[in-house]
This record gives structure tokens, C-alpha cells and sequence, in this order.
């Protein structure tokens, strides 16, 4: 199946007539006129002389006949060396493909008869399923370098689905790049509908994408619509449920407001009301209810996950009056910080209410806060808790990082260090310079205390 919205190329090539009999005699001595192989290879493209064999492409009215040598295919493709060569070669003189575009078979004949790559964005993926069907990588190659130089933010998704079709990975990864960099124009594009359940899912999957997860959702609450229609359902709430599957976990509700959430999804019958009672419990009450949902912020920086820790050694017990735990922090380059690793209870399995904060120090400015909670299971192990969007930290600026727990005693870190790096695999190095907070910090430092973990993007 090709895409619909592919138009489908038509070539108006004159069918020569069955008979052989030519439209102009051959030239004598032609080939004293052509000076080199490629030339002389040239000229017999889709030309009657000295052909061997003849194929019908194409259906119906469209079809044509295209007159071909057994030789040079077989020597430019492993397909057409087995079809004529192999121990089921055809001995018929005429060979019918009706899958196959005659413009796009005219273009894989010519890339064989002269290493001439003629491709527009008609005939391009006609030519790349023809190139991968006669085994021709280096025309698939090009077919896939021109889809690459063309693709943009509103044809990205129509290209994915192609490239998912065609398994051509590198092309697939390149679309995904261009989804993450412009997610709201990809996803207005009207290619975007048209993907498959799949490709939808893969793509809703992705820490990358930049766009507030409420739009992601009005995104694909049109993509059910869409696809109910494919399916020819009557458009229910049942129904859109239904074809959306297990695309619907992949939706960080968590990560709207509870304004946003209120406004859309909690009123858009898609998830069951027992959902969004628990959602709404989630964004308003501790201890939160366990929710299905991932609450990892989608991070418009690529790049990879890192946390640092800064205590090389826990000890127990820390306790909680009301007082903001704070450490002041600078790194040596751009990050994003998405979210702490914190201790948990010294008394078992506990919920603690949290509200987290980063405050650009100097100017006293709370960038990004939020009132969660987390639950813990008595290890000393440290939990996550994550803002809601990614924060943006610039090089050699001060900031504050502010946890205000409520719960009982908890473990807290020693040893701690002033300085700790981290190095990505591409070597590039993250530095965090650690200071103790003047004020009130409920007695954490540079060398005691709460806050072990910063979690962040490069």
C-alpha cells in the first residue's frame, strides 16, 4: 500500500506496438556515434534495439511496455539476475508487473542504463519501494537522500509513516528529529492523522517533544476521530477509546494543570470517570493516589537523562518542622533540570507531601514549583520527583534548589561533595558546583543533608 496522498505519476510514454514493429528504422552504425559505455548504454534505455525481453507495468489503462535487456539488469540487480538466470527463470518474452508505477520502473531502468537518478517528489516513494523490490540500494539511497533534503515539519509525520513502511530506519529517525524540534507544526500538519496506531504510539513515547501535554491530547483526540472514520465507527467516546488502545497510557496527564486537565480531557468522555477522579485527586490532595501515567517531563532538549549525586555516604534521621531544605548549585553549561532525587522515610513504606522549587538566587525569582508528593519504602534509596516542565539552567548562574517535605524522619547524605561532573558518552562534561544556602535551609549544606539528587537533560 502506498500513501494516498502520494499523487500517483502518470507518464505519457507511447506504447510501442506488440508487433516489434519500430516507429523509426534503427540507425545504421549507431554505435560508431557514441563514444563511451555509459553513451552507448544510454541509448538503449527503453529503446527496442537489440531487446531481449519486455515488460508489461502497470495496470489496467496505465499500463506500459517497456522494452528492456536481460543483461543489463541482471548485472545491475540480484532480482532480475534470478528472474532471468536463476532455477525458476521465466523464459516469456514478456513479463507483467501490474505493482509496479511505470514512471517509477522507468526510473530504476535508467539508474541501471546510465547511473542517471531522475526523481521528483511525484515519483520519489514509487521509486523507493521499486529500488528496494529489484534489490538497487544505491537508488534507494538516493530516493531516501531526497526525501531528506525535503522533509519539513508539516510533511514529517507523512513522511514517517513511509519510512516506517518501507523500513528505512535512518529516514524514520531524521522524521521523529524534525517532530521533536517542531512538534506543534508537525502535529497541525494533516499527514498527522493519517499515521497508524503504531507510528502514533512511537511517537507519543518520545521524551523529546515540545509541546504542553494538553495539546498533545486535543492532538490525539483528532487522530481518534480520524481513525474511527477509517474504521467506519459512529464517533463515541467508546469508540474513540477503543481505537486509540494503549496510545491513551501514553499520555502524561500529570504533566497538565489541573486547569488544563479540567478543560480538556477531563471532559472529553475518553477516559473512564474513575480516571479522572483519581487524576483529579492526584493534582490536588497528599497523599496522591497512584495514577498509570508517566509523570517524566517531555524535554525539548535532546540529549539523554542524567542524575548526579552529591553525598557519599546516608545516615538516619532527618526531620521535617515546615522549613524549606535548600542547596545553592551553578553549572558549567546549559542544562535542563527536570527534577531531585530525594530521601525517604527511615520507617518503612510512607507517602511525604512535597513542594519543590528552583529559585534563580540573585534576583530571588522561583522559576519553576510543585506541589507533589512521593512514596518511599523505607530503603535508603532516593525517589524521584519531577517538575512539570523541564527548567533551563544557564552556565555560571546561582540557583536554589528548595524541597519542603512533609512526613516523618528521614534518611540525609554525609560526605558530601562541592564538586561533581559527569561525563555523557560523547565526552562532553557536566560540572555542578555545590554551596550551602544562607538562612533558612532546615540544616542542609554542601556536606549534610536532603536534596541528593539533581536529575537533568544536556
Amino acid at each position: 500500500g502506498m500513501a494516498s496522498n502520494m499523487p500517483v505519476p502518470v507518464v505519457a510514454a507511447p506504447i510501442s506496438p506488440p508487433s516489434g514493429g519500430l516507429h523509426r528504422e534503427p540507425m545504421y552504425n549507431w554505435q560508431a556515434t557514441k563514444s563511451s559505455v555509459k553513451e552507448r548504454f544510454a541509448f538503449l534505455f527503453n529503446n527496442e534495439l537489440l531487446s531481449d525481453v519486455r515488460f508489461i507495468v502497470g495496470k489496467g489503462r496505465q499500463a506500459q511496455r517497456i522494452p528492456a535487456h536481460k543483461f543489463v539488469l541482471a548485472a545491475g540487480s540480484a532480482v532480475f539476475d534470478a528472474m532471468f538466470n536463476g532455477g525458476m527463470a521465466t523464459t516469456s518474452a514478456e513479463i507483467e508487473l501490474p505493482d509496479v508505477e511505470p514512471a517509477a520502473f522507468l526510473a530504476l531502468l535508467r539508474f541501471l542504463y546510465s547511473d542517471e537518478v531522475h526523481i521528483g517528489p511525484e515519483t520519489v516513494m514509487t521509486t523507493l519501494y521499486t529500488a528496494k523490490k529489484y534489490a538497487v540500494p544505491a537508488l534507494e539511497t538516493q530516493c531516501v537522500e531526497f526525501l531528506t533534503k525535503h522533509l519539513r515539519a508539516d510533511n514529517a509525520f507523512m513522511l514517517l509513516t513511509q519510512a516506517r513502511l518501507f523500513d528505512e530506519p535512518q529516514l524514520a529517525s531524521l522524521c521523529l528529529e524534525t517532530i521533536d524540534k517542531s512538534t506543534g507544526d508537525a502535529i497541525n500538519a494533516e499527514g498527522f492523522t493519517d499515521i497508524d496506531l503504531d507510528t502514533l504510539c512511537a511517537v507519543l513515547e518520545r521524551d523529546t517533544l515540545g509541546i504542553r501535554e494538553n495539546r498533545l491530547f486535543g492532538a490525539v483526540v483528532r487522530w481518534a476521530d480520524a481513525e474511527c472514520y477509517r474504521q467506519q465507527l459512529p464517533l463515541t467516546s467508546e469508540n474513540k477509546q477503543k481505537v486509540l488502545g494503549k496510545a491513551l497510557t501514553l499520555i502524561r496527564f500529570p504533566l497538565m494543570t489541573v486547569e488544563e486537565f479540567a478543560a480538556g480531557p477531563a471532559q472529553s468522555g475518553i477516559l473512564f470517570d474513575r480516571e479522572v477522579v483519581n487524576l483529579f485527586l492526584h493534582f490536588t490532595v497528599n497523599p496522591k493516589p497512584r495514577v498509570d501515567y508517566i509523570d517524566r517531563p517531555r524535554c525539548c532538549l535532546r540529549g539523554k537523562e542524567g542524575s548526579i549525586s552529591r553525598f557519599q555516604q546516608v545516615e538516619s534521621r532527618w526531620g521535617y518542622s515546615g522549613t524549606s531544605d535548600r542547596i545553592r548549585f551553578n553549572v558549567n553549561r546549559r542544562i535542563s533540570v527536570v527534577g531531585f532525587g530525594l530521601y525517604g522515610s527511615i520507617h518503612g513504606p510512607t507517602d511525604y507531601q512535597v513542594n519543590i522549587q528552583i529559585i534563580e538566587s540573585d534576583k530571588s525569582l522561583t522559576l519553576a514549583t510543585n506541589d507533589t508528593g512521593f512514596s518511599c519504602d523505607g530503603t535508603a534509596n532516593t525517589f524521584r520527583v519531577m517538575f512539570k516542565e523541564p527548567v533551563e539552567i544557564l552556565p555560571n548562574v546561582s540557583y536554589t534548589a528548595c524541597a519542603t517535605l512533609k512526613g516523618p524522619d528521614s534518611h540525609y547524605g554525609t560526605k558530601g561533595l562541592k564538586k561533581v561532573s559527569q561525563e555523557s558518552a560523547t565526552g562532553t562534561k557536566t560540572t555542578f558546583f555545590f554551596f550551602s544556602s544562607p538562612g533558612n535551609n532546615n540544616g542542609t549544606s554542601v556536606e549534610d543533608g536532603q536534596i541528593p539528587e539533581i536529575i537533568y537533560y544536556t
